[in-house]
């Protein structure tokens, strides 16, 4: 974590004190190096730690960025079989910081930012990667109206909607005409899979390093990053799961292409797959490759408002978000080659 933090120690030291029963201070804070989107803080008392979220600073694109809706989300997971830290204040008032935050329990656990694993046995590694598969399966048979997330998301086909909102998001921050990416998004919109009824609550950005796992076993104890977070279709939080698992290994990449997993206990992206469809009584997922070109080029639209951010001085980590703009075309181009291919 990073010791400067950008953030007024004493105004958010004055509005828990406020707003938040028990709290005592005085407060110290550091600047977790994830977070690109909205900048995540480490809260310190001498009798408690606490996690900030808020919104970054600037002109921000519409609808990102949604505090709120994080915060709500996860207040209403509580209890239910996807684990999520305690949600304390929500607090909009962009007067006290100069932007809306939230504050959340500190969980202590282990988050893996390498899908390989490297410090774990391949039993481990297997139990980890099984949990991750159970708790993506329990998030989409949450019920939606039981906890009252039913109006989360509008109806009606989540990838025409999706892909229209991401386009629009796309070209409000494009800096530069890109083939690939005009290519990708007319391509998905011509090719955008029919209604299949299936309306569940998804994470829009699932991947190990947004799970926190226990010190000692392989349990999740908190699925994290709610920020993408809609009612909409199952299929895109499983496609961005391998869609991660597609990209080069290491620390840009964070991926598996090219990586022998059977020799370290990690599972084929079918077997990922195949394990998913059982826990939720599915019969196989057809034309898989739709699914997987539509995570590309979100993603790619993702990197690609974290760069303009970058040059516009409102990014939360500049000199990372600068880097960020090169890997658009790639995700491009995955993305059309996904389209091409069934995966099943």
């Amino acid at each position: 974590m990073r010791t400067e933090t950008n953030l007024d120690l004493a105004a958010v030291d004055a509005y828990l004190s406020a707003h938040l029963s028990g709290y005592n201070g005085p407060l110290e804070a550091r600047k977790f190096d994830v977070g690109q989107s909205n900048p995540t803080f480490e809260l310190r008392t001498p009798e408690k730690a606490f996690v900030l979220r808020r919104k970054p600073a600037g002109i921000l694109l519409k609808s990102a960025h949604a505090i709120d809706r994080e915060f709500r989300v996860q207040s209403a997971l509580a209890g239910s079989e996807v684990p999520v830290p305690k949600m304390y204040l929500l607090c909009e008032d962009d007067s006290v910081i100069g932007s809306a935050f939230y504050v959340m329990e500190h969980l202590k656990g282990r988050v893996f930012p390498d899908p390989t694993l490297p410090k774990e046995s391949n039993e481990t590694r297997a139990a980890i990667l099984d949990e991750m598969n159970r708790v993506l399966a329990q998030l989409h048979m949450v019920d939606i109206d039981a906890v009252g997330l039913s109006d989360y998301g509008p109806v009606g086909n989540y990838y025409e909607r999706q892909i229209a909102r991401w386009t629009k998001q796309y070209r409000a921050s494009e800096t530069s005409a890109i083939a690939d990416m005009d290519a990708l998004a007319n391509a998905l919109e011509t090719s955008v899979t029919a209604d299949d009824g299936q309306r569940t609550l998804v994470h829009g950005d699932y991947r190990i390093d947004n799970l926190m796992f226990a010190p000692n076993r392989a349990e999740c104890i908190g699925v994290l990053d709610w920020e993408l977070s809609t009612i909409g279709h199952p299929y895109a939080d499983l496609a961005a799961v391998i869609m991660q698992w597609q990209l080069p290994p290491g620390k840009q990449g964070r991926g598996l292409a090219g990586v022998d997993r059977k020799s370290l206990g990690l599972p084929s992206d079918e077997a990922f797959i195949a394990q998913y469809c059982k826990r939720r009584g599915l019969d196989g997922i057809d034309n898989f490759g739709f699914y997987l070109g539509f995570n590309f080029f979100r993603m790619a639209g993702i990197l690609q408002g974290v760069y303009k951010r970058a040059l516009d001085g409102n990014a939360s980590d500049p000199d990372r978000a600068k880097a960020f703009g090169a890997y658009v075309p790639i995700f491009a181009q995955h993305g059309l080659k996904a389209l091409e291919t069934t995966l099943e």
